[in-house]
């Protein structure tokens, strides 16, 4: 997954990144896992078939998007954490804008200018350096659950990376599971391309693997 790329539309308004930062979640031992409960409505896509987006809320608020990467039946995907731009960042900024007004203009105009002044100024790099920027910065929803990645006409999808040298690869704890007793919390699960202006923790350096 790290070195394929997410997009979003077609033609020349296209947004289009480079993977550089996921965490696996895998199979219903996995207690920091949402399917640690069985299946649920909430997490049925999560049990497959492979190649699915799987969309959540985080805080009633923040989209998450996951790849569903397991045979039908069992649970297990990859959250996107970071993906740094190739093409269309003007329109990845866009959303990004659009995202904060929404969460933030009703409630709170002062905060929303704030954010505004703020996505502005932001390096193109940054705009999707964070599982929930992803999502803003792809206009991804809960409507995009069970869209098929795969499918090379989808209007949010997955490509395979052109021929490039692979990417080096770091690992280290995932992040935001506190509530998972060990080993489960500890578990170096998240997996990143090192060196990448993208990444969700830009100083983290993590433990190398293979790659």
């Amino acid at each position: 997954m790290l070195g394929a790329r997410l997009v979003r539309g077609s033609g020349p308004d296209a947004r289009r990144g480079r993977i550089v930062e996921v965490e696996a979640y895998i199979g219903q031992n996995d207690l920091a896992s949402h399917a640690r409960f069985g299946r649920t409505k909430r997490n049925a896509i999560m049990f497959g078939p492979p190649g699915v987006a799987y969309v959540y809320l985080v805080y009633g608020m923040h989209h998450c998007l996951n790849v569903v990467t397991e045979p039908d039946g069992t649970a297990a995907a990859l959250l996107i954490r970071a993906v740094e731009p190739i093409a269309g960042p003007d329109e990845m900024r866009e959303a990004r804008l659009r995202s904060a007004v929404d969460r933030l203009g009703r409630r709170d105009e002062a905060a929303a200018e704030r954010a505004r002044s703020r996505i502005a100024a932001m390096p193109a790099a940054r705009l999707a350096a964070g599982p929930a920027l992803v999502c803003a910065a792809f206009s991804v929803s809960r409507a995009d659950g069970g869209v098929d990645l795969c499918d090379p006409v989808s209007e949010l999808r997955l490509e395979t990376a052109p021929d490039e040298i692979a990417p080096a690869v770091r690992t280290g704890p995932r992040v935001g599971i506190d509530y998972a007793p060990e080993p489960w919390r500890g578990r170096p699960w998240r997996f990143f391309v090192p060196g990448s202006p993208a990444l969700s923790m830009p100083s983290d350096v993590g433990r190398r693997v293979a790659g």
